[in-house]
């Protein structure tokens, strides 16, 4: 009988063991990634992600997820150390999972668009219109009530239609909805097609840093950042080096994220070139930027009052004095 009380505990202590797919065992980071025109993609077209792997000994696997909820579950089982992903899943994880936001690293990435011969001319005009969005617990939704709020009309003066951010676009194409808010590289698809226009970007819904609405976050398991600083510091190094390629080099970056993600060239300079999704070498999130965010997603109903997103600036703040260097 004894056995089987010691039994227990041990079983419990392997399966603990076994479900943390970083070890010294393994050697494997598993960074979380959504196919869109994330920095950390560029940052392994350049080599730098082989660089870190030669430096600390370790394979650095890029594991790609739709959207960003099975990225945060992931984290949470431990099947992720790091990862990328919309400012929304980014500051839920720093909120109720054991991790911290470490960068905020790409700013815009919203727009409410309409179908390119659309009479609709402002948002005022949306009443009575069908409008496409992903979901009540998506960043878009609260952004789209602000958005009417600020000319007067709640969610009641319209018709919401819950449906994929990718298949918004399509949606506008065929005129089956008058409106639609979504992510890019959705937005700068409908765009780069020709069918479809802005309306309104995020940046004049919500402006928090540098005048823009903030995008996409990197954040990672507070286990891991306690146990491998210097590792951490050198993949926020390496999104800032990407970004500072992006900005100087952006005709190589267009390809190089092609190549990585699959999307055609067109549609990425189209984001580029429109501000769809705007890159800026300091990617620290500041007490100011965390604020704003968080009371903006608790007043969505996303984050609840009790709710405190984590975050470390100094891995971003180091990296933009590398930079420098």
């Amino acid at each position: 009988m004894m056995k089987r009380h010691y039994f227990l505990p041990l079983l419990l202590l392997l399966v603990g063991l076994l479900g943390s797919s970083f070890s010294y065992a393994t050697q494997v980071v598993n960074y979380g990634v959504q196919p869109a025109t994330m920095p950390i993609y560029i940052a392994k077209a350049m080599g730098l992600l082989e660089e870190i792997e030669k430096k600390h000994n370790v394979k650095i696997e890029l594991r790609s997820f739709s959207y960003g909820a099975p990225e945060n579950q992931a984290m949470a089982a431990g099947q992720l150390q790091i990862a990328s992903a919309g400012m929304g899943p980014a500051m839920v994880a720093a909120a109720r999972l054991p991790a911290k936001l470490i960068g905020i690293s790409i700013l815009e990435q919203t727009a409410i668009i309409i179908p390119i011969d659309s009479p609709v001319q402002s948002v005022a005009d949306l009443k009575g219109k069908k409008i496409a969005f992903p979901g009540e617990g998506s960043q878009q939704y609260p952004l789209l009530l602000k958005a009417l709020s600020d000319v007067g009309l709640k969610a009641d003066d319209v018709l919401l239609f819950k449906t994929k951010g990718s298949d918004v676009p399509t949606l506008l194409e065929n005129k089956s909805v008058d409106a639609g808010i979504t992510w890019d590289p959705h937005v700068s698809n409908a765009l780069a097609a020709g069918h479809s226009k802005v309306l309104l970007k995020a940046e004049k819904i919500m402006p928090i840093k540098e005048n823009h609405y903030i995008g996409n976050g990197e954040y990672a398991r507070e286990d891991f950042i306690a146990a491998y600083p210097e590792l951490v510091q050198d993949l926020i190094t390496a999104n800032v080096k990407a970004i500072d390629h992006i900005l100087k080099n952006p005709e190589d970056a267009i390809k190089q994220w092609s190549q990585q993600i699959g999307f055609p060239e067109e549609v990425i300079r189209f984001s580029l070139e429109q501000g769809i999704s705007v890159y800026s070498r300091d990617i620290i999130p500041t007490q100011e930027a965390v604020s704003i965010y968080t009371d903006f997603l608790k007043q969505a109903g996303i984050l609840n009052a009790e709710d405190m997103p984590k975050f470390d600036p100094t891995f971003a703040e180091v990296a933009l004095t590398q930079l420098a260097d």
